[in-house]
């Protein structure tokens, strides 16, 4: 991990020595008392660690903190429920990407045995959204919903939120022919703020007519990454790169 990320309740307490963090401290970053290390409050501002005191109730630690990251990119993700493995990949990958929210809906074609995954009932997502958010050296963690419908999150989005969804049948036209620079006309509000982009991804088994219909109906063009079928996580990872790419953030 580049930074190491703490709630608020854990800075005034000893860490445990079993903690992740703490073997991460002493093992692989070799620090001892009075050696600093790259910290960060989930969702707030990053600083510096240091470690005061090796006790066998834990480690002692203090902080000090300076500015608070940039926000993410309005960037939101709509996914079709995948197996728990791909939802893990998504999870810590796009946050590492830097997206703002990412919600895992229920399709008609897919499998809803997923949602009742442990990865969803034992509160397992989290981590995934910790651990890509200490490699990205960052403190912030997108929203993250799952189980809803479609329709709902749909009807949630900003209304200016530019639209893609991304289908192998029904597109016309690649992701990467759209017009998306950071000061392309329609990328940006009446204030010069970076509109928001909604990007939908379909289930394994592709999206159903009537999910087709429900997306057209909200303003989403279909658009595709190419002629190759790519798997979910990796169709992820690469939408978000052009986007970004084609914003002038990466």
């Amino acid at each position: 991990m580049n930074l190491i990320l703490f709630t608020p309740g854990e800075i005034a307490r000893p860490l445990p020595c079993d903690d992740r963090r703490a073997v991460h401290i002493l093992q692989v970053l070799r620090r001892r008392e009075g050696g600093a290390f790259d910290a960060g409050l989930i969702n707030g501002p990053r600083g510096k660690g240091t470690l005061t005191a090796i006790r066998p109730e834990g480690l002692t630690l203090s902080f000090a903190w300076g500015a608070e990251p940039p926000p993410p990119d309005p960037l939101i993700l709509i996914a079709g429920l995948p197996r728990p493995q791909t939802a893990r990949d998504i999870l810590r990958d796009a946050t590492s990407l830097g997206v703002a929210a990412i919600h895992f809906v229920v399709t008609e074609k897919g499998e809803r045995s997923y949602a009742d995954s442990t990865l969803w009932t034992s509160g397992e997502w989290q981590r995934h959204l910790v651990a890509g958010a200490e490699q990205a050296f960052d403190t912030r963690l997108p929203e993250v919903t799952h189980g809803r419908l479609l329709i709902e999150v749909v009807a949630a989005l900003p209304p200016d939120a530019v639209r893609f969804a991304l289908d192998n049948y029904e597109a016309s036209a690649p992701l990467s022919a759209q017009a998306l620079s950071a000061g392309a006309p329609g990328c940006q509000d009446e204030n010069n703020a970076m509109r928001a982009i909604a990007l939908a991804f379909g289930p394994e088994r592709g999206w159903s007519n009537v999910e087709r219909a429900t997306l057209r109906g909200a303003g989403f063009a279909f658009v595709h990454l190419g002629a190759r079928v790519l798997r979910v996580e990796t169709a992820v990872t690469a939408a978000i790169a052009l986007i970004k790419g084609k914003r002038g953030l990466m």
